[in-house]
């Protein structure tokens, strides 16, 4: 009984430790995941807990981000979960974003899985043309995520709408031009083409290089008001603070760089924004909401904090890291390498049977020319034969027709002739009995003169004999061919060896870019171009690609030593919403 009591209160009291939870739902850019989340948490336990999920160790650049009202808010670390005003229907929804962007995405994000989320990110912010990418910029990047995503171009695999699918272009792009989807495909395969040989990480890497010149990139707009009630918009990144005119998000109107600002702060909806150069007015502006305001002190403070610290030697951790990062690279590169000898040995070897394949498939086909030309050949000399035969056989028929018509001929004349000659035997025989007569007459008469005269005997004319007939002869004239062999030669064709060679990034890309936007210009609609796309243009003819980074870099260390003087400076006890560089 004693025992059944005690197993009930240590079952009791099991229960009444277990803590309460509740689930949150983390959406990153390409996954979502769900955890069970004590009560008590508060927004540090869950963002370490997606961190360490992730493998993530770069987490200063990112947050976790929810939505109140249509307005943007990021968690607080150091503030109960369920203290925010969040949806409490579970699963409570958390979106996992980049907050902060790097100056130089090369140079500062170590981890492969850092520089993929910003991918990501960074890319969705330009298809939804919440980032303005001009064409042929828009053409380039969409090369490098085919790149990230397919690997090597391989023209067996990549056939004709294999990117028929794929979301690649802002549809601004698509609708400013009269261009078909294979038209459009034409342009980033070719592209594509000349990325082999990069690795997926690579590829994103250099997608974000050319992506970080963009005029908008990184940047967090809001809308202000000035003293004069005009309409601006605010805009915080990793350089500074920009002011823009409502219609012009491209060009600021003035820009306060970090190292140039002394001192930022805001009582209810009023920011003040101080240079460190004291000849420069102070800048002051309203904006809409308490809760804007505190998201706007939010990234002031984040983006100097990192900005300070790029100007800083590396912490422990990040040298780490780098250290790590490289080692890992030079791995990957000797895999890649590796795998790339390997695979040039099975093409080459590849290569090898498909020419000896070929050769004996050639041999076999000039083995069976050459057969059927021997027999071609004997035909041939058959065929002659057969002709030179019936040649002959014309000739001797021809021969016979003539010996034949010259025998009747000749026949024709033996014939008058003996019929010649029987008249003369005729008339012969005639004049011998006349003679014969007159003889008789005579002795009749010398009898009667009584004188008997002696003659002499006449002798009788031989009838002369036909000559003989000629005998014929047939000669047949033999015809001799001499028919020479026919000389088959041999048709090699030699198949020039293809090897591809790792394509650099072209040092003329500024070129490549101007000759398709020149080969598309004639397709462009103009009575489509956008407020950013006519801004652009004038941008581009002025020379003023990037005026933003261009104005913030240029006296960005002048001041360094100035910045680092008041960053020393404690600040007032009553000012707590400010901070001091």
């Amino acid at each position: 009984m004693a025992g059944a009591i005690a197993s009930r209160m240590s079952f009791s009291s099991l229960k009444r430790k277990q803590p309460k939870t509740f689930t949150v739902r983390i959406v990153t850019m390409d996954a979502e995941m769900e955890f069970n989340c004590e009560m008590k948490w508060k927004g540090k336990d869950l963002f370490d807990l997606v961190c360490r999920t992730l493998g993530l160790r770069e987490t200063w650049f990112f947050g976790l981000q929810y939505t109140i009202k249509d307005t943007v808010a990021w968690l607080k670390m150091d503030k109960k979960v369920l203290d925010h005003d969040v949806s409490k229907e579970e699963p409570v929804t958390f979106h996992f974003l980049a907050k902060f962007y790097p100056e130089n995405a090369e140079e500062e994000l170590v981890q492969e899985i850092t520089q993929h989320l910003f991918f990501l990110q960074v890319k969705k912010q330009i298809l939804d043309e919440k980032i303005y990418c001009p064409p042929e910029a828009s053409v380039l990047l969409a090369s490098y995520a085919v790149q990230a995503k397919y690997g090597d171009y391989d023209p067996s695999v990549h056939k004709r709408g294999f990117l028929a699918q794929e979301e690649l272009l802002p549809k601004r792009v698509i609708n400013l031009y009269q261009m078909t989807p294979e038209m459009w495909e034409e342009r980033i395969t070719a592209w594509y083409a000349e990325h082999r040989g990069r690795a997926r990480d690579e590829a994103e890497m250099e997608y974000l290089k050319i992506a970080q010149d963009l005029e908008m990139y990184g940047v967090n707009y809001f809308a202000i008001r000035n003293k004069k009630g005009t309409e601006l918009l605010l805009g915080v990144d990793a350089l500074g603070l920009h002011i823009y005119d409502p219609e012009n998000r491209l060009t600021p109107k003035i820009s306060f760089p970090w190292n140039e600002i002394r001192n930022i702060s805001y009582s209810d909806k009023e920011f003040t924004i101080k240079p460190l150069d004291k000849k420069i007015d102070v800048f002051k502006f309203n904006s809409s909401k308490l809760r804007v305001n505190k998201l706007i002190l939010q990234l002031c403070i984040g983006n100097h904090d990192l900005f300070m610290r790029r100007r800083k030697a590396d912490s422990l951790e990040v040298q780490q890291m780098k250290a790590q990062a490289r080692e890992e690279k030079a791995r990957k590169q000797m895999e890649r390498q590796r795998l790339a000898r390997e695979k040039q040995m099975r093409e080459e070897a590849e290569r090898t049977r498909d020419e000896l394949e070929r050769r004996l498939l050639q041999m076999k086909e000039e083995a069976t020319m050459a057969n059927e030309a021997l027999k071609a050949a004997e035909a041939e000399q058959e065929m002659q034969r057969i002709k030179a035969t019936a040649i002959r056989t014309e000739e001797e028929k021809r021969l016979m027709e003539q010996k034949v018509l010259e025998a009747e001929v000749l026949a024709l004349k033996m014939a008058e002739e003996s019929e010649r000659r029987a008249k003369e035997a005729d008339q012969l025989k005639q004049d011998l009995q006349e003679a014969r007569e007159a003889e008789r007459r005579a002795k009749q008469k010398l009898l009667e003169i009584s004188t008997k005269p002696t003659y002499p005997p006449m002798n009788p004319i031989p009838a002369s004999l036909p000559p003989d007939i000629p005998s014929f002869n047939l000669i047949g004239d033999s015809l001799s061919f001499d028919f020479k062999d026919t000389d088959m030669k041999r048709l090699s064709m030699e198949i020039e060896k293809e090897k591809v060679e790792y394509m650099e990034k072209s040092k003329h890309l500024q070129e490549q870019l101007n000759e398709l936007k020149t080969e598309i210009e004639a397709l462009k609609l103009k009575e489509r171009e956008t407020a950013l796309d006519i801004l652009h243009s004038e941008n581009a003819d002025r020379g003023g690609t990037n005026s933003k980074h261009n104005t913030i870099k240029k006296g960005m260390f002048f001041f360094f030593f100035i910045l680092f003087c008041w960053f020393s400076l404690k600040p007032k006890a009553e000012d707590l919403s400010a901070f001091e560089p």
